[in-house]
């Protein structure tokens, strides 16, 4: 299992490069709200840190993912943030630490390229395919997308700019359907938590995120003419403080060993 170890707050007389590094990781925390750290921080000066930002949906896979780099690069420790893709390129925007970018779509990531953040071009490595989740049990008896836009129903979406509300939409439109009346969550995790809550009565989710529900949530399938296709590119961040090493984990999630995990968390290959 990846070690999990959040970053304190700032002690003074931090003068080195890698404790600047986790104190503006640990500021970022406390102001943006989003940073989730899904292995420790680096345990010293010189301890080889790749901090990666992932979409929400990524959030499990990649902790195995994670959890595998470092047993195959010893001394190297993989630290991660999830959001939205939306949320994460703005943080790199505003100079939060991060050496690789993967997100649940293509826009996102090219906004990141439009702004000079890549070091690199990014590389498709999984797509992912929607779904409509429902509590347990379907107690609304929920079939369809249509279902979905009668009246005393409780929908979560994920934010139009969120891939996962982007994708929704266009769901929408190819069942010939308008966009029907729903929160708007900041990312695909926060729409799968209202649905296992019982607190929205359906949710537009990927198809790997119902494992993560635990069994409180089940699927009701799109069909493909209605359906959408997610492709996620990763990409080494022109900032990164280690290119060698943001490299070798990029590398990594694309090689058979990294395909064969996301795999097993549903993800397609690309």
């Amino acid at each position: 299992m990846t070690t999990i170890d959040c970053v304190n707050g700032a002690a003074a007389g931090f003068t080195s490069s890698f404790k600047r590094r986790a104190l503006l990781a640990a500021l970022l925390a406390a102001t943006l709200g989003s940073w989730t750290p899904g292995a420790r921080a680096a345990d010293g000066p010189g301890k080889p840190l790749v901090t990666v930002f992932a979409a929400a949906s990524l959030s499990d896979a990649f902790k195995a993912i994670g959890a595998a780099f470092e047993a195959a690069h010893p001394g190297v420790t993989v630290q991660f943030n999830f959001a939205g893709s939306s949320t994460l390129v703005q943080q790199i925007r505003e100079g939060a630490p991060a050496d690789v970018f993967a997100s649940a779509d293509e826009a996102n990531m090219q906004k990141a390229a439009d702004a000079g953040d890549l070091g690199g071009p990014a590389r498709i490595f999984a797509t992912n395919r929607l779904v409509i989740a429902v509590p347990a049990g379907n107690p609304n008896h929920v079939a369809s997308l249509a279902d979905l836009t009668k009246g005393g129903l409780s929908l979560a979406l994920a934010a139009p700019q969120v891939p996962a509300g982007k994708y929704a939409a266009e769901a929408f439109a190819k069942a010939g359907l308008a966009v029907p009346a729903a929160s708007q969550e900041v990312d695909v995790r926060a729409v799968l938590n209202k649905v296992a809550l019982h607190e929205a009565d359906a949710g537009i989710v990927y198809v790997t995120d119902i494992r993560a529900a635990g069994g409180k949530v089940d699927a009701i399938a799109i069909p493909d003419p209605h359906n959408v296709t997610a492709r996620y590119p990763i990409a080494v961040l022109k900032a990164a403080a280690s290119p060698r090493d943001a490299g070798s984990f990029v590398d990594y999630v694309v090689s058979p060993a990294g395909q064969a995990q996301l795999t097993q968390f549903g993800f397609m290959a690309p």
